[in-house]
């Protein structure tokens, strides 16, 4: 076992890797930006050490910083979260020739993994069924035209070294295309250093199922379940919930076996997780990709299951064999996570960074919150808006919902606006609650409420002409009679029942 690791991230993650290290004896080393020296993680680290502004680039995101880092404080491995560089297989490489373990698969897996083209591509060879698209990156307009009108709009134009649903763009069309080219190369350059994309159809309604496996280095994989990931906003994660509500038994086992796979085809180990599209059918699926690393949702399966996935981590990583088999691995009821960040909801999801004011937590056994907030604690504006995730756990779904209200309705943070009163909101949906939902659940009752905001202008303005229609919309734009989504001039012979330009 590892004497000292090295935590290469921030924030609520960072924290919670700590926790584990504590309780297995292991002595732990932060790293901080200067915006981040009052940051939670900094505090509960047995050592901590500024490595640069707070530029990701200079700091969280500098391969060589935290590896001199790391060999200066003796720490033996890397725990890299999720996020920054958790998947760079550089990264990896650069440990492994430094003799440092990184705890997540190895630099050869990384590289596959980390290549979603490829992965496709190679998994797609192993008669895997993968969403239709490129298996290689798109290098022009085009090239990608052509593959776009190969595959059929609307197509999905994604970052090639992408993760966590950024540097992902949704093209109905070929005009909307080449804009969509270019700023999901743009924020991929920026969030992951590689601008390379690549092009998959757009399915129409389907749910996004996630497996967490295990898999140590004597050829042992285990899948704990699958988690449902469909509550999503611009492809960001939302809400996530354990057993998924659209799966039987026969569905589950045969999602399972393609989990495990696609882990052996990728030679993979360590924790991760395998992600699928399933369609509206509930019956087929495709494989999506493989995150190689553990995810922020993995603490609802650690609360069905009992186990402690980043010890997990740290036990395989150490060479350890899995301590589970298969048949050992039981779900116990039902798990239920909120994403809660420091947005405003009723502003278009703005970040608010500032101070925390009050800080009260709500108390429950069955309530689990991984956070790095304290009162007086000031959000730096650099990073993630993240701030808390709220778990709870219940003998059934119904149950697991009702504590979810009760948990976010006693979660007092005070000081910045949140996105609590969203998922409040949420909760209370009559089809959520029922489980019939897909990726496209949220921006649907967006453009839903907006249909109610036209509907209630356009009849102030027949019913008054002379008077001026303001429409609240997601964009920034000017007013004049009524605007819609920004785009008036598409306005005036659009129908409300128009659904491609009201979703754009």
């Amino acid at each position: 076992m590892f004497n000292k690791i090295l935590v290469a991230n921030r924030g609520e993650i960072a924290c919670r890797i700590i926790r584990t290290c504590k309780k297995l004896g292991i002595a732990t080393v932060a790293v901080y930006s200067t915006a981040d020296a009052n940051c939670l993680h900094v505090k509960m680290a047995d050592e901590s050490h500024c490595i640069g502004s707070p530029k990701p680039e200079e700091s969280y995101l500098n391969i060589e910083k935290i590896i001199d880092l790391a060999e200066r404080c003796k720490a033996e491995a890397v725990h890299p979260g999720y996020g920054f560089r958790a998947e760079d297989p550089d990264f990896v490489q650069k440990c492994e020739k430094c003799g440092i373990e990184f705890i997540g698969p190895n630099s050869s897996t990384m590289q596959l993994t980390g290549n979603k083209a490829l992965c496709r591509k190679v998994l797609k060879n192993a008669g895997i069924s993968v969403i239709p698209g490129t298996v290689e990156p798109v290098r022009s307009l085009i090239e990608a035209t052509k593959a776009a009108e190969e595959i059929g709009y609307p197509v999905l134009v994604k970052a090639v070294y992408g993760g966590g649903g950024r540097g992902m763009r949704i093209a109905y069309d070929a005009e909307d295309l080449e804009k969509a080219l270019m700023l999901a190369s743009e924020e991929s350059k920026h969030a992951f250093a590689r601008s390379e994309v690549y092009i998959e159809k757009c399915l129409q309604k389907p749910r996004h199922i996630e497996f967490q496996i295990l898999a140590d280095k004597h050829g042992n994989i285990v899948h704990l379940g699958e988690r449902e990931c469909s509550i999503q906003r611009r492809y960001q994660k939302l809400v996530e919930e354990t057993p998924s509500p659209a799966l039987d038994e026969e569905l589950r086992e045969r999602m399972a076996e393609t989990a495990i796979h696609v882990a052996k085809a990728c030679n993979y180990t360590n924790a991760g997780t395998i992600e699928f599209l399933l369609e509206e059918n509930g019956n087929s699926f495709f494989f999506l990709e493989v995150n190689s690393r553990i995810q922020l949702e993995h603490f609802i399966t650690e609360m069905v299951t009992g186990i402690d996935l980043v010890e997990e981590q740290i036990k395989i990583a150490a060479g350890e064999e899995l301590r589970h088999e298969q048949k050992d691995i039981k779900l116990s009821g039902w798990a239920i996570d909120c994403r809660i960040n420091c947005e405003d909801p009723y502003k278009n999801f703005m970040p608010c960074p500032g101070k925390i004011v009050k800080h009260r937590l709500p108390q429950a056994d069955w309530i689990r919150i991984d956070t790095h907030l304290y009162e007086g604690y000031k959000i730096p504006h650099y990073y993630d808006s993240l701030l808390a995730k709220v778990g709870v756990w219940g003998e059934n779904r119904r149950e697991a919902i009702e504590r979810m209200r009760h948990a976010l309705e006693n979660y007092k943070i005070e000081g910045v606006p949140t996105t609590i009163p969203f998922h409040l909101e949420l909760l209370n949906d009559e089809n959520f609650v029922k489980g019939d939902y897909n990726v496209w659940f949220v921006q649907t009752r967006e453009t839903m409420k907006e249909i109610a905001a036209i509907s209630v202008a356009l009849a102030s303005y027949l019913l008054c002409p002379k008077t001026k229609a303001v429409i609240p919309t997601r964009r920034k734009e000017t007013t004049n009679r009524w605007i819609i989504l920004g785009r008036r001039e598409r306005m005036e012979n659009a129908k409300l029942t128009d659904w491609k330009w009201l979703c754009r």
